[in-house]
């Protein structure tokens, strides 16, 4: 039997673990935490009985993916379930407004009033297509097209600035919520390409909604490893993987970022791969913090308090500000802030009154501060009294992210700078970038098309190319 070995537990080379078992692999993961899952990892981190996230929390991705989706029966087998909240998404402004998505586009459009249009004609067309759609997207984005009119549709405008995009809105409400779903991108909002992540959330939210996985993110991972404990194969926890050759196996698949995978494979790397896994740049970092709540936030308008996810940030303006000094090195005062209250979908996380409320801001990479107290006064701004309803607090800066997932360099979540060159030829120019140039090894963490999110697809991908090589 052909043997695989994966190094790393997260969402991705647990998918990678999957497919090659499925197609009849002898496959063993090796996890150098105590617990799997990288940055899919769930836990009490404030007040006991309260269950926290500890990075990503709300899924849209995950449940369009279509690796999850082929597996989706295996997955609920094994507990895999998503909670949708009554609104997915809210952007509080100043004066008790906000800018409301729902999962229905009708809903939504009739919401926004005189810009419901507009939203319409833009997001109509991505809607209808939205499997062919994301079965073009989530993968590596030079390809030869399945759909090239679908592509072509959402790329004309993809390419495109954010804030060019929004200019089509002349409510406050609409343009900020159009631009908190960009700024997940964290990188300026000004630059080319960075209307393509909206317009792609906003196209999956509409279809499959923003939901979060029931009994905590860690459910994502547990049941990937049910399914691969299903097919026989095995996990090893608290195992640090230092040299490619410790592992006795005929495929390799490495979930780790570009520069750990190139001191694992050491000099039987080749050496423009090397310097290519070397010069392979991070982003901006975050800096997050999680609060128990008694009787959850005060919000000051009437929607924020029923929405899973909640962009406080401000109007457009103060978003695209607050993301460029970030992109220039320093720390604004107010922050863009995204908050998760995922007990809205999934009560089981709550004790009694007290919630959960997950909450973090983008800082500069390895940035060395306490952000804690510009994230709570921005909440604060929108939900005067929050702070005296705290009752746990737990923070993670950028150096405590890179200790809980080496992959988070200087605190990037996200796994790599989110420039366009990058974006086009991650993590390195080559027609394949799952490849590492060494025979049967491969790349599949989040450094690899189609990038950061909990949807499997790099896992998923770079395990196809391997088969493919295997015959």
């Amino acid at each position: 039997m052909t043997r695989a070995a994966v190094v790393g537990s997260g969402p991705n080379g647990l998918t990678a673990a999957v497919v090659l078992a499925r197609a009849g692999l002898d496959v063993a993961v090796f996890e150098a935490a105590a617990t799997i899952g990288g940055g899919t990892r769930s836990s009490e981190l404030t007040v006991p009985g309260v269950l926290h996230d500890h990075c990503a929390a709300i899924h849209p991705f995950a449940a369009a993916s279509p690796a999850f989706r082929l597996l989706a029966a295996d997955l609920e087998r094994h507990g895999m379930r998503w909670g949708w909240p009554e609104l997915d998404i809210a952007h509080p402004l100043d004066g008790g407004r906000a800018g409301v998505f729902r999962r229905s586009l009708d809903a939504t459009v009739a919401g926004l009033g005189p810009d419901g249009r507009a939203w319409r004609r833009l997001y109509a067309p991505l809607v209808d297509g939205a499997d062919e759609l994301i079965a073009e997207t989530l993968r590596p984005i030079l390809h030869v097209p399945r759909h090239p009119l679908r592509l072509a549709t959402f790329g004309s405008r993809a390419l495109l600035p954010a804030t060019w995009v929004a200019r089509r809105w002349r409510t406050e409400e609409a343009r900020a919520l159009f631009m908190g779903m960009a700024a997940h991108a964290i990188y300026p909002l000004t630059r080319p390409m960075t209307a393509s992540l909206p317009l792609l959330f906003g196209a999956v939210g509409h279809v499959w909604g923003w939901p979060v996985a029931v009994g905590g993110t860690r459910s994502i991972t547990s049941a990937l490893a049910g399914v691969l404990g299903d097919h026989g194969g095995r996990i090893t926890t608290g195992r640090r993987i230092s040299a490619v050759g410790e592992l006795d196996a005929d495929v390799v698949m490495l979930d780790l970022a570009p520069g750990a995978a190139a001191d694992l494979l050491g000099d039987r790397l080749p050496s423009r791969v090397a310097q290519a896994y070397r010069r392979y740049r991070h982003g901006p970092a975050a800096f997050k913090v999680d609060l128990a709540v008694d009787g959850g936030i005060p919000w000051r308008d009437e929607w924020s308090g029923r929405a899973a996810t909640v962009h406080v940030g401000g109007r457009l303006e103060e978003v695209v500000a607050a993301e460029a000094e970030i992109a220039r090195g320093g720390m604004p005062d107010r922050p863009f802030v995204l908050v998760g209250q995922q007990y809205l979908a999934d009560p089981q996380r709550s004790a009694g009154d007290i919630h959960p409320v997950w909450a973090y801001c983008h800082v500069p990479n390895g940035y060395p501060g306490d952000a804690s107290e510009a994230i709570l006064g921005q909440i604060e701004r929108f939900a005067p009294g929050t702070r005296e309803r705290v009752v746990g607090i737990a923070t993670r800066s950028p150096a405590e992210f890179a200790a809980y997932n080496p992959n988070f360099v200087g605190g990037d979540i996200a796994t790599g700078a989110g420039d366009p060159v990058q974006l086009l030829f991650r993590p390195r120019l080559t027609r394949d970038p799952y490849a590492t140039g060494v025979d049967g090894v491969y790349l599949c963490s989040a450094a690899t098309p189609p990038g950061a999110g909990v949807h499997g697809m790099c896992g998923h991908l770079a395990a196809h190319r391997a088969l493919r090589a295997l015959g």
